[in-house]
């Protein structure tokens, strides 16, 4: 059972981990495009996001396996039941956490900075950059809000990943089939586990924010 319970948190890291890692790719660039942009149609844009932040996962999960089902537009692709169908749904759930907080993060910061930076002769790729450091703590949180949507989500992950032992368990799913198993003493244990994940993952992004804010 060690080595079970090894293979289980080990992946539910790495799926964690490339889901919000994922989701920093896509939210950054497109948070900062809505902060920053002015175009028609961006305050929908910036609703729809917001709305996606509070997205269910089990809707998320139902629409992710109907797209990855074999009869689906993605089906040839035979994601279903695999890592990378969690990875996908997870990416989907904590993507609009990183969108949303970014463009907010950004659109806290003095509008005055960038008509500063466009002053002292910076490039639009070096006054986006300027702004990331100038914004980094609040960003720093988006990465914790999303790690967290992604780390403790049970429904997507059941739905597309069909909890197979060696292959697509993580942690969350692990503990729904012990307490449907009866098995509350390993639930509880589980859950402690991922509770102390949760707190060193978030521990190091913290230590790493107040020292940028030092």
């Amino acid at each position: 059972m060690n080595v079970e319970l090894f293979q289980i948190t080990l992946l539910s890291l790495q799926i964690s981990a490339l889901a919000t890692g994922v989701s920093l790719l896509i939210g950054l660039p497109l948070g900062t495009f809505l902060a920053l942009g002015k175009f028609p149609g961006r305050k929908l844009l910036l609703s729809l996001v917001n709305t996606g932040m509070g997205l269910p996962p089990v809707v998320v999960g139902l629409f992710v396996a109907m797209m990855l089902w074999r009869s689906g537009p993605l089906g040839d692709l035979r994601f279903i039941y695999t890592p990378v169908a969690i990875i996908i749904a997870q990416t989907v759930i904590s993507a609009p956490v990183v969108i949303g907080l970014t463009a907010a993060a950004l659109q806290a910061l003095d509008p005055r900075l960038r008509l500063q930076l466009y002053g002292l002769g910076a490039s639009r790729w070096q006054m986006v950059w300027m702004l990331w450091r100038e914004a980094r703590l609040p960003l720093l949180a988006a990465l914790m809000a999303g790690f967290g949507s992604v780390i403790s989500e049970v429904g997507a992950s059941l739905m597309v990943g069909g909890n197979i032992r060696y292959q697509t368990r993580v942690l969350t799913t692990a503990i729904v089939l012990e307490t449907s198993k009866g098995n509350f003493e390993m639930a509880i244990w589980l859950g402690v586990l991922l509770l102390i994940i949760i707190f060193l993952v978030n521990w190091a992004l913290t230590w790493i924010q107040q020292r940028g804010a030092r």
